[in-house]
């Protein structure tokens, strides 16, 4: 009886063993996956109207640089990201272990994010149980803020030239239209005395 049961045991061990699944590979996170991409297409085509890069691998491939947060927000972000918050995306890298390790440009590193070892994203995990540094660690040197604010200004005042621009050409189509419109009515005035005279000349000849 005993024998049989060890038996039955046995079996069961086994079949609980063949049916068992095999652990799911480990995907990388999101976030890390699009933040890689934006970078390899950058190396392609992220490059603002004046040619200068927005974004891209640093020289070793061991990080990657944000040359211009302003138009990193406005055209990279959305495209990747549903928002345009730089402050998120810093906010997220620093989720992920990510380091600001210069204080004159906006460059970050992470030991297993770099150039060609798109694998090794895998292995990103989110920080646990550690006290946030974000506000340190988002916080621009004083020459990175006059910096920031200057860009901002200068975009300020391109856009209110442009609209200024855009308002003295409305104006100029406007005058043009209606100087159009005043050359049509002396037109069809001139063909209607011509068709007038035209008519005359032919009663009086019958």
């Amino acid at each position: 009886m005993a024998e049989n049961v060890l038996e039955l045991n046995l079996g069961l061990g086994n079949f609980s063993g063949h049916s068992g699944q095999s652990p799911r590979p480990r995907c990388p996170a999101p976030f890390l996956l699009k933040t890689y991409d934006l970078l390899e297409e950058g190396e392609v085509d992220g490059a603002a109207e004046d040619g200068t890069k927005i974004v891209s691998w640093n020289a070793e491939g061991t990080g990657f640089v944000v040359w211009s947060p302003a138009e990193f927000s406005e055209l990279t972000l959305p495209r990747y990201f549903k928002h345009n918050n730089f402050s998120s995306f810093i906010r997220q890298l620093n989720t992920y272990g990510f380091k600001k390790t210069s204080s004159k440009r906006w460059e970050f590193k992470h030991e297993k994010f770099l150039r060609g070892c798109r694998h090794m994203l895998v292995e990103i995990t989110r920080k646990k149980c550690e006290p946030s540094v974000f506000p340190t660690y988002l916080k621009p040197s004083s020459e990175e803020n006059a910096m920031t604010n200057s860009m901002e200004e200068n975009n300020h005042q391109l856009l209110m030239e442009e609209n200024k621009n855009l308002k003295k050409e409305r104006l100029e189509l406007q005058m043009q239209i209606a100087e159009c419109k005043a050359m049509e009515m002396k037109l069809l005035e001139c063909l209607s005395q011509f068709m007038d005279n035209h008519q005359n000349k032919v009663r009086r000849q019958c």
